[in-house]
């Protein structure tokens, strides 16, 4: 993970952060946080994912290295089992501790935390640039291709394997008409453009699935 190390450096450092050997160290533990065995979507490939969007659309933000400091921590902690937004809230108390102790100006952290807090609706107020840009960049996946769509929706079952299916069902129904009734699914107009259309029909198709009732075993 030398490249994600060098990436996480980076941000760091353009967010006004310390010097070494501090940096590196909080970086190899937020990837091992990324690397916690009950993650199956929530893994450092969706950290890798939401990075190269920040990256490739950099221009459409205020101050690209805090939307990649944000996305370092969005879900840096993630327990399938806490209640509510309690992981977003954590991940951005979480941001608030190391980004404070790497020397981090305190404008910045607080404008970290609030960017991580946005990730829990995603509802993001017009001219938040920085706050579209990590949005749209978290939910980039629900405008993949059906196959890569479908695998990610596998894995968020398998991160709540633990809650019966009725149950899931009805949860991950909720999740998804709450994101099919915002406004905009995405903010930043370049990824709307392209993204808009398809992420819906990928979420409608997958809420239908949840709705018709559990499959016949055979």
């Amino acid at each position: 993970m030398v490249d994600l190390l060098d990436r996480w450096r980076a941000a760091a450092r353009g967010a006004g952060a310390g010097p070494e050997p501090h940096t590196t160290r909080a970086g190899e533990q937020l990837l091992a946080r990324w690397r916690e065995p009950h993650r199956h979507y929530h893994t450092v490939a969706h950290l890798t994912a939401v990075l190269d969007v920040v990256d490739q659309h950099a221009d459409l933000a205020g101050r690209a290295d805090v939307v990649r400091l944000a996305a370092w921590f969005h879900d840096a902690v993630y327990d399938p089992r806490a209640a509510g937004d309690a992981n977003e809230r954590d991940s951005a108390a979480l941001a608030e501790r190391v980004l404070t102790g790497l020397g981090v100006p305190a404008p910045t952290v607080a404008e970290t935390h609030r960017l991580v807090l946005l990730t829990a609706g995603h509802a993001v107020t017009p001219g938040d640039r920085d706050g579209a840009l990590l949005c749209d960049a978290d939910l980039a996946v629900l405008a993949a291709p059906t196959a890569a769509y479908q695998r990610y929706a596998a894995a968020i079952r398998r991160e709540y394997a633990h809650v019966p299916e009725p149950a899931f069902r009805a949860g991950r129904a909720a999740v998804l008409t709450g994101l099919l009734a915002l406004p905009a699914l995405f903010r930043s107009p370049p990824l709307a453009s392209r993204w808009e259309e398809p992420a819906r029909d990928n979420v409608r198709r997958e809420l239908a699935t949840l709705t018709e009732g559990p499959q016949d075993a055979g």
